[in-house]
């Protein structure tokens, strides 16, 4: 999850949709092709069990569900990641070239392509130095792909008509690539889900956009009646994501000695934003909160153990304000404190990639031992976790079943962060910076830092001192 604001002026969304399509922002030929990564730092195993859900509480809904023959398409969102060494700075650019990854003022907006290109290339060596760490490549879409599987057969043992597509927001397999596959398998319904379990304008409401901006271009073939969508924007209170999260901290616990407990926390790490994002009207930070909050709830219940946390956000770039306590802060504190043993749940995250394997497990625990901490355990992500995916099938016939959220519908009541909402008609939607939102710290650096894009966008070479924002 990324954000970078230049300027005041840019807008958070709206039913109106100017969103280049992912597949067609890079101004440089991409090679569809990718590999999977084999090596043995990245291999995540996916076990699944196949037997029926007898004990599932929408088993026994599942053939009234189907009971016309309908057939269900179900669409996972993620970001998405290069594969090789050779993908990553096309992947950056793709991710650079997204309005709500860097925000201009509408005067500069036509320099978002050359600006991400000068970005994409500066900071590609340092980004493939990271990938190179854990492998050569991103896992992410290796596991998507095994979720999706998994989801696909737990539906079919449960008597569905069921396909599961995978859409990435910045890399093969595109979006536009996954809408188009449905639109040949032909579905009576379509559910649309985020894998991310908050919503953020930086995340869920990028892929959501470019999906309205296809919906509303290609209006006859998503016509409603011929295939009906739906979208489940957040879903990080439901009781099956918190249960399998729940079980997953426990067991790093329990690997815990009792002396070793006398001295113990947990430490969620979620992907940061931008403060301007969340005064601008995001959920995401207290979606976050309320999440880690449910989390620990199952926790201590399970334990019978009064154990301690703390929240924190990872991954910040550039010099404006993001969400805090940084991680990198907390975990210095942690040490100074006299904390021995540190359980690391990386909370904005459903599957592993660079921000799990490299930031967390590598530059992390390198800094947490450097500051006295004895014992760093790290949680691992959700990838294929039973529980989790017993979840998401639940997810997606409980969404199919429901009266349908359109995507637009989506963006804007989660923006609200009123997901209740009977009637958008009487709902006054404010999308972009507000007056206090405008207040943000580095405003008038950000401006002038854009404004030196613009006068030397024909010169050419001061623009790559844009880069150290990226880093």
């Amino acid at each position: 999850m990324f954000g970078f604001v230049f300027g005041s002026s840019a807008s958070f969304g709206s039913n109106t949709n100017t969103v280049t399509s992912s597949s067609k922002l890079s101004s440089r030929p991409i090679s569809r092709s990718y590999s999977n990564q084999n090596s043995k730092k990245c291999i995540i195993h996916c076990t699944l069990s196949s037997s029926p859900l007898s004990s599932s509480p929408l088993s026994r809904n599942s053939a009234e569900a189907s009971s016309t023959n309908d057939k269900l398409a179900v669409l996972l969102l993620n970001l998405g990641g290069p594969e090789r060494p050779q993908d990553v700075e096309g992947f950056l650019y793709n991710l650079f070239s997204d309005p709500d990854i860097i925000r201009l003022p509408p005067l500069l907006s036509p320099l978002q392509g050359f600006l991400a290109n000068e970005i994409a290339r500066s900071r590609a060596p340092k980004s493939r130095k990271a990938y190179e760490s854990i492998g050569g490549g991103s896992p992410i879409v290796r596991i998507t792909n095994q979720q999706a599987s998994a989801v696909e057969t737990e539906l079919s043992t449960r008597g569905l008509n069921a396909k599961v597509f995978v859409g990435m927001r910045y890399w093969h397999p595109f979006t536009e690539d996954a809408l188009k596959e449905i639109l040949e398998y032909n579905p009576s319904k379509l559910v649309i889900v985020p894998l991310y379990p908050q919503y953020s304008i930086s995340t869920s409401g990028s892929s959501l956009r470019v999906l309205n901006s296809i919906f509303t271009s290609q209006k006859n073939e998503w016509n409603p009646l011929k295939i009906d969508h739906t979208v489940v924007s957040d879903w990080y209170a439901r009781d099956g994501y918190l249960n399998a999260m729940s079980s997953l901290i426990l067991d790093q616990i329990e690997t815990l000695n009792e002396d070793e407990m006398k001295s113990m926390k947990v430490m969620f790490s979620a992907h940061g934003v931008p403060e301007s994002y969340i005064e601008a009207g995001d959920p995401y930070q207290k979606q976050i909160e309320d999440c880690c909050e449910l989390i620990m709830n199952k926790v201590r219940e399970k334990s019978g153990k009064n154990v301690e946390s703390v929240l924190s956000y990872q991954s910040r770039v550039g010099p404006v304000q993001w969400l805090q306590p940084y991680t990198d802060v907390v975990l210095e504190e942690l040490g100074k404190e006299g904390l021995e043993n540190l359980v690391v749940v990386p909370i904005s995250f459903v599957s592993e990639h660079i921000e799990t394997l490299e930031e967390i497990d590598i530059e992390y625990r390198e800094l947490a031992l450097e500051s006295g901490i004895k014992k760093f355990l790290r949680v691992p992500a959700l990838d294929c976790n039973e529980a989790f995916i017993k979840d998401l099938a639940d997810m997606a016939i409980e969404a199919s079943m429901k009266p349908s959220v359109r995507v637009n519908e989506a963006m804007n009541l989660s923006v609200l962060g009123d997901t209740s909402a009977a009637d958008l008609n009487d709902v006054a939607v404010e999308f972009g910076f507000n007056s206090s939102a405008e207040t943000l710290n580095g405003r008038l650096a950000m401006l002038t830092l854009a404004a030196l894009a613009a006068t030397q966008y024909v010169s050419g070479p001061g623009i790559t001192q844009l880069s150290w924002l990226f880093r």
